[in-house]
């Protein structure tokens, strides 16, 4: 069973949630630094990590699964949030540039499925930004925070996942170092755990981050040869059968 909206919203209302937040959006500027003109989609529960990238996008889309239940987002202006089955999702084809997807895969039913609806809308080229918990790191292990819920990845299962839905992953990093307790994640405190982290332990991160680019070339179709079948009880026919229209045509 997902983790509800509702405990997630107060999640990233402490201080644990407001470092966790900020830690990820220092990861993902770093990679995504220029989102202007881009239409971008957070899918799981991604309001409070909008609120903190590039206001100058395009578009921007908070999708939250079914069972999980959904937040109104934003605050007072007309609502971007969807909300709807992780399996299926309402866009058209390549509707997206950038998806990011947080507490979403983790509590999945299936997450090849997801993600394979996940390259379905990614334009050509688009990019996905994959957030999960570490099998390694503490916040995994914490059930009072949302990443202690579903299921924890390894960096080895994420890429099987990634290249099983023709997502190519293209860079790798781990974010929140800081221990899940309020005295760690206070202040800036969070932020010399994990300028800390980086260096001595840089395994242990709290959540893995992987970046992914969808491959149109993987599902190229190969070229098909003939081959030549010769089947025991059809040897000596004399000629190939024609169709019916064929036949009559033949008759008249």
């Amino acid at each position: 069973m997902r983790s509800n909206a509702l405990q997630i919203d107060r999640f990233y209302q402490t201080d644990q949630g407001r470092a966790a937040c900020a830690m990820i959006a220092r990861r993902l500027a770093a990679l995504w630094p220029d989102l202007r003109t881009l239409d971008v989609l957070a899918m799981g529960y991604g309001p409070p990590l909008l609120e903190m990238l590039d206001p100058g996008m395009r578009r921007a889309l908070a999708y939250m699964p079914a069972d999980q239940g959904a937040i109104r987002w934003p605050g007072e202006a007309p609502s971007r949030t969807v909300l709807g089955e992780d399996d299926h999702l309402p866009f058209r084809d390549a509707m997206f540039d950038r998806i990011v997807l947080i507490h979403a895969l983790e509590e999945s039913q299936s997450p090849p499925h997801m993600l394979r609806e996940i390259w379905r809308i990614l334009a050509p080229q688009g990019r996905l930004m994959l957030i999960a918990p570490n099998r390694t790191g503490l916040w995994a292990r914490m059930e009072t925070t949302p990443f202690g819920h579903g299921r924890p990845f390894s960096k080895s299962q994420l890429s099987r996942l990634l290249t099983d839905a023709a997502l190519t992953p293209t860079a790798w990093a781990r974010a929140l170092y800081a221990p899940p307790w309020k005295w760690s994640c206070k202040d800036k405190r969070a932020l010399g755990w994990e300028k800390a982290g980086e260096v001595i332990a840089p395994h242990l991160g709290g959540l893995i981050m992987a970046e992914a680019v969808k491959n149109t070339g993987a599902l190229t179709p190969r070229e098909v040869r003939p081959v030549r079948v010769r089947l025991a009880g059809l040897e000596g026919r004399p000629a190939t059968a024609l169709s019916p229209s064929k036949q009559i045509a033949k008759e008249d």
